[in-house]
């Protein structure tokens, strides 16, 4: 008797709410707990246990290692660029007062949502890409 039927359909059942729950995370961590490395770890364990329960093969073709590689620099660049952004409008590093043209509230707002973004993108492909250099180790 199988029980892998169960963890399947279960598993389907929960992955997309766990990423819409990364998500919730990542855009309520202006107004609360949470915000980008919380919900790129949710995200990334969303991922990890479509792994866990289709197979490392599944997941690679899901979400492939390439991308995986070419998220992490990316994150880091989103989060460098904001702060050149606060330079080039007259402001010191990742200082966000005047991105929003001198409306410093939204340029506060628009600062974090950027920052965050780029630590969403780089904790979560970074997460992914341990997970699939143990997971692998041994299988090549």
């Amino acid at each position: 008797m199988r029980l892998d039927t169960i963890l399947r359909v279960i598993s389907k059942l929960f992955i997309p709410f766990i990423f819409i729950f990364a998500l919730y995370v990542q855009l309520h961590g202006d107004y609360g707990p949470g915000g980008g490395f919380q919900a790129g770890v949710i995200l990334a364990a969303g991922v990890i246990l479509y792994a866990i329960i289709y197979g490392l093969n599944a997941a690679k073709r899901a979400v492939p290692i390439r991308l995986v590689e070419f998220l992490i620099p990316l994150g880091v660049l989103i989060y460098g660029a904001v702060g050149v952004w606060g330079l080039l409008v007259g402001d010191n590093y990742l200082e966000y007062n005047n991105l929003s043209h001198g409306n410093q509230p939204h340029g506060q707002e628009r600062g974090v949502f950027w920052v965050e973004i780029g630590v969403l993108v780089t904790v979560a492909s970074t997460m992914i890409a341990i997970f699939y250099a143990f997971a692998g180790r041994g299988r090549e």
